[in-house]
C-alpha cells in the first residue's frame, strides 16, 4: 500500500471528524446522547463502514477488532451495529465459548489464530484470548504460571501479528458498577434478553474490585504501542457506540471505492412458460391481514 501525501491524510482527517453536533459525544454533562441525533450520525457512520469495507476488500488488507469489558457493558451492540450494514462475506464476528478438552491441551492462542481474517477480510472478536487475563484469572480457571506465560507471550504474539501486516485493534468498554447493575436488572426484566445473563455472570458481579485489579494488571502488561488499548466510556450506550465506529474508521486509512450503480437492464419476456397451479403449492398463512 502505497503512502499517503500530507495533503491526502489531512483530507482523510477531515472526514474523520465528527459533525459540530458530536463535540459532547465525551458525554461530560451525563445526559443520554439524543436519539434522533444518534440515529442521524450512526447512519452516517455506517455509510463509512460500507466504503471501509470496499476499501479493505480491493486492497486486501487484514483488520482485527478485539472487544473487551465488563458483562453488560454494550460489546455486543456496538458489534452489532457495526456489522449490520456489512458484506457478512467479509466481516465475520468471532465469539468462542468454552475451550475443550482437547483446545485446553493446545499452545493457548491456536484456537484464535484458526479464525484470523484473509486477505479483504474484516474479523471482530467478542471476547478474545484476553480472557486469560480477565475471566479465567479471577474466577480461577487458570493457574498462576499460565497466567504469567500469557502475560509474557501476548506482547510478543501481538507484535508478530502487527509485523506480518494485520491491524490489530482493541477496544476496552467501561462501564460504571451502578450501570452495570441496572442493565443487569433490564436483562432480567425483559424474557427476550435474559438469555444474555448467566449464572458466570453473576458470580462476576461479585467479584467487581477483583476484576478491576485484573483490568489494570492486564493493561500494564499488554497496552503495548504496537497494539496499544482503547477505553470506550460506556455508561451512554449510545454515545459508545458512536465513539467506537468513528474511532474504527479513524484507525483504517481507507478510500471511497465504492462501485457505480448497476443499471437494470429490460426483463426478458417468460415465453413458452406456464406457471403451476396456485393450488398445487403451500403458502405460509397470512396472519396480518
Amino acid at each position: 500500500m502505497g503512502k499517503h501525501s500530507k495533503r491526502d491524510r489531512a483530507s482523510q482527517d477531515d472526514r474523520y471528524n465528527p459533525s459540530e453536533l458530536l463535540n459532547d459525544l465525551s458525554g461530560s454533562s451525563g445526559s443520554r446522547l439524543d436519539r434522533k441525533l444518534y440515529e442521524k450520525e450512526l447512519a452516517r457512520l455506517q455509510v463509512e463502514l460500507v466504503k471501509m469495507q470496499y476499501w479493505v476488500k480491493a486492497t486486501g488488507f487484514r483488520l482485527i477488532v478485539l472487544f473487551e469489558g465488563r458483562d453488560a457493558a454494550g460489546k455486543g451492540g456496538t458489534i452489532k451495529r457495526i456489522t449490520e450494514p456489512l458484506n457478512p462475506r467479509g466481516c465475520r464476528v468471532v465469539a468462542l465459548g468454552t475451550p475443550s478438552d482437547q483446545q485446553r491441551s493446545q499452545w493457548y492462542f491456536q484456537r484464535y489464530v484458526e479464525h484470523f481474517p484473509s486477505a479483504g477480510e474484516i474479523v471482530l472478536f467478542d471476547r478474545s484470548w484476553y480472557n486469560r487475563a480477565g475471566v479465567e484469572r479471577v474466577m480461577g480457571f487458570c493457574s498462576e504460571a499460565e497466567l504469567r506465560e500469557f502475560e509474557q507471550s501476548c506482547p510478543e504474539f501481538e507484535r508478530m501479528l502487527v509485523r506480518s501486516g494485520i491491524v490489530l485493534l482493541k477496544y476496552w468498554f467501561s462501564v460504571s458498577d451502578e450501570e452495570q447493575e441496572a442493565r443487569f436488572q433490564a436483562r432480567i426484566d425483559d424474557p427476550t434478553r435474559r438469555w444474555k445473563l448467566s449464572p458466570m455472570d453473576l458470580q462476576s458481579r461479585d467479584r467487581w474490585v477483583e476484576f478491576s485489579r485484573a483490568k489494570d494488571e492486564m493493561f500494564a502488561h499488554t497496552n503495548i504501542p504496537e497494539a496499544p488499548w482503547f477505553t470506550v466510556e460506556a455508561d451512554d450506550k449510545r454515545r459508545a457506540r458512536l465513539n467506537c465506529i468513528h474511532h474504527l474508521l479513524s484507525k483504517v486509512p481507507y478510500e471511497d471505492m465504492t462501485p457505480p450503480a448497476l443499471k437494470l437492464p429490460p426483463r426478458k419476456s417468460a415465453k413458452g412458460y406456464v406457471r403451476p397451479p396456485i393450488n398445487e403449492q403451500f403458502f405460509v398463512p397470512n396472519c396480518y391481514p
